[in-house]
């Protein structure tokens, strides 16, 4: 039996693929100070893509941040500078500069150089509550940086320090100037050789990241500046500063929206040094919107502290119900689903001593946060509802509405369902199945129309890749309840093709493909077939997108012809390229063909473009943002107009091609 495994095994196990035989002492390396760092980045900023040189900002501004949660702080300036640097200024008390004992340099090089070196380890340090507590945020992006400079102004003093190519000293820390004010002013430039793919900064993202500070720290001014254009009228400025804090941010987030009221319910509270602060306000969609934060950072997977909101919540809106006869006493009790639908709310928490579930902090799992939370938040709802009648009937009115509606989409994705067994002949009919029962190994296109359908079936690989032509665009589920989605015949059939479920039960392990594909005309058309599918995942499928499940194709636009060659170009750009290397007398010759749709193509030309794994290319879909995400689907596909109308006003500008 075991001469039989060893068979098996032997050839497995290739001589190319062996490491170095001769393995002894000599190939065990220690990297010192900031070396693991530059190592291997995504240990620490998660990517060394846009993600991760934003990333090195927020480390940088959460230092600032955590000395006005500290009480020392209430104005922070961003700066984005000619060359793409960032400066970072608070007024802080200004980070130590007195020799460290135990490094025997300064505290302002030894928290820039060390890693895992602090003050916001707890007991003894200078912080009751902070988002950083690895000690490891400025030693990382001085480690990540092409130079670093720190200036401190501290204790009538103005301390500066300089470091080179990724995190070394160049002089230590260096008194200049006399000053009477305090705080931190920290400018590095990201370092080429690590971030590849780009280092120029996004204003847009910094603004938005800034403004939710400043929502979730009321009463902190954030200046943000962009002064990367020679012509000093083109500098951008803005100024965030919330007296109101959450309530203001809920109300910012509901500005696309009717709300229910004026009124954001609000409240906040202190329990053994855990200070929660809580703001929802109902409005006229059909989609919750909550989120929470610990410490500032966005907890986006929930944890302890949502689960404590969504108990009080549920519980408080059952007893005011039955209390006041809203619901029956025998009837069945309203869900979580019930309460929360239309629902905006900001859960923010101050922690001593959170305890993060998973590297990138996005659950929270102090077990004692739950019951504080559901205790503050449970008392002040109960006392609000009693306190506003008018209010409290208009919120019984939509959520036991909401109970009718589940009720009625229960019935129909009972009966979605009940078409949906393994069996292939309870497939949708037009759906052309791949052989392979891997679903990471399957793959599933959406195409628009029997045209292109019928091309990409007789193109596919049938072992792999699997076919289901849309009739027309789906329904647009922003603007509908559940229950109107469910009866769309469309929507049923990417519900029974995909598995999983639908909404509140939809199950991404369940899933029969691992990659769904939009495959859509490269006309206006096309591109709202892909908004409308896009629209339908993120209500109602959410965890695809947040996977990486979704991806759109690329179908070539051009199609250049001299001879018996053929060239594909996916865009302008590309064609004028292909026509600058073939020359001005080859370039006119060239027999050049516009794709309006797939239907043009025959099914090797789909193949070998679109849907071949070793030419293909595809964009996958991603998330960044929830909340932003959230609104631009709010803004663009809701029901009011006007939004949209300010958004095209807005942007218009920018619009180079129209199909016309």
């Amino acid at each position: 039996m075991l001469d039989e495994l060893e068979k098996e095994v032997k050839p497995l196990i290739n001589d190319e693929d062996k490491a170095d035989e001769n393995y002894t002492e000599k190939n065990i390396q220690v990297l010192e100070g900031l070396e693991a760092v530059r190592k291997r980045p995504g240990m620490y900023i998660g990517t060394t893509s846009s993600g991760g040189l934003h990333h090195c900002v927020w480390e940088i501004v959460d230092n600032a941040i955590d000395e006005a949660l500290a009480g020392y702080c209430d104005t922070i300036d961003v700066t984005v500078n000619e060359g793409n640097t960032i400066t970072v200024k608070d007024n802080g008390r200004g980070i130590p500069v007195g020799i460290v004992e135990k490094t025997g340099i300064s505290a302002l090089e030894t928290v820039y150089t060390k890693l895992h070196a602090g003050g916001k380890f707890g007991e003894g340090g200078g912080y009751k509550v902070a988002g950083g507590l690895h000690g490891v945020g400025a030693s990382v992006v001085n480690a990540l940086s092409e130079w670093l400079t720190v200036e401190v102004h501290k204790e009538g003093g103005v301390y500066t320090i300089r470091f080179e190519n990724g995190g070394h000293t160049v002089a230590p820390c260096t008194r200049i100037a006399d000053c009477e004010d305090s705080g931190t002013i920290v400018t590095f430039k990201p370092d080429p050789l690590i971030f590849k793919e780009t280092v120029v900064f996004d204003f847009g993202l910094i603004r938005d990241h800034l403004r939710q500070m400043a929502f979730l720290n009321k009463g902190v001014r954030i200046n943000i500046n962009d002064e990367r254009s020679e012509n000093q009228e083109e500098w951008l400025h803005e100024t965030y500063c919330y007296a109101g804090g959450v309530k203001e941010y809920v109300k910012y987030l509901n500005r696309h929206r009717v709300s229910m009221s004026e009124d954001v319910i609000y409240c906040e509270g202190k329990e053994d040094d855990i200070k929660v602060e809580i703001a929802m306000q109902y409005n006229d969609s059909y989609s919750p919107n909550i989120y929470s934060f610990c410490n500032n950072i966005n907890t986006g997977d929930g944890g302890t502290h949502e689960e404590g909101f969504r108990l009080a919540l549920t519980r408080t809106i059952n007893n005011y119900a039955k209390a006041n006869k809203f619901i029956k006493e025998n009837d069945d009790s309203l869900t979580q689903d019930d309460v929360r639908e239309g629902l905006t709310a900001i859960i923010s928490i101050k922690h001593p001593d959170p305890q993060y579930e998973g590297q990138t902090k996005g659950r929270l799992g102090n077990f004692e946060v739950r019951k504080i939370v559901s205790n503050i938040f449970g008392a002040a709802l109960d006392r609000f509802l009693n306190e506003n009648p008018k209010l409290a009937k208009l919120i019984m009115e939509k959520v036991t509405l909401a109970a009718n509606a589940r009720l009625a989409a229960k019935a129909a994705r009972e009966n979605t369902r009940r078409k949906t067994s393994l069996d292939i002949n309870s497939l949708p009919g037009k759906l052309a199945d791949c052989a392979s029962k891997e679903a990471e190994k399957c793959e599933l296109y959406i195409v628009e129309g029997d045209s292109a359908g019928g091309s990409a079936k007789q193109g596919r690989d049938r072992e792999t890749q699997a076919i289901l032509p849309l009739r027309g665009k789906i329904l647009n589920v922003e603007k509908v309840l559940p229950k109107r989605a469910l009866q769309n015949a469309e929507i049923g059939n990417l519900i029974i093709a995909i598995g999983g479920g639908f909404g509140s039960d939809f199950d991404v392990n369940k899933i029969r493909y691992h990659k769904i594909v939009i495959m859509t005309d490269a006309d206006v058309d096309g591109s709202h077939i892909r908004i409308l599918l896009l629209t339908f995942f993120y209500r109602y499928m959410k965890p695809l997108i947040e996977q990486g499940y979704v991806y759109i194709a690329q179908p070539p636009l051009y199609k250049a012809s001299r001879g018996n060659k053929d060239y594909y170009c996916y865009n302008d750009e590309q064609l004028n390229t292909l026509k600058r290397k073939l020359g001005p007398e080859a370039s006119k010759r060239l027999s050049i063909q516009r794709y309006k749709g797939l239907g043009e193509m025959d099914f090797e030309q789909l193949w070998e473009t679109t849907m071949d794994p070793a030419n293909r290319k595809m964009i996958k879909v991603s998330m960044q943002d929830a909340m932003e995400a959230d609104q631009i689907f709010d803004e663009l596909m809701g029901d009011r107009v006007e939004p949209r109308k300010e958004f095209i006003r807005e942007n218009a500008k920018f619009v180079e091609n129209i199909d016309i």
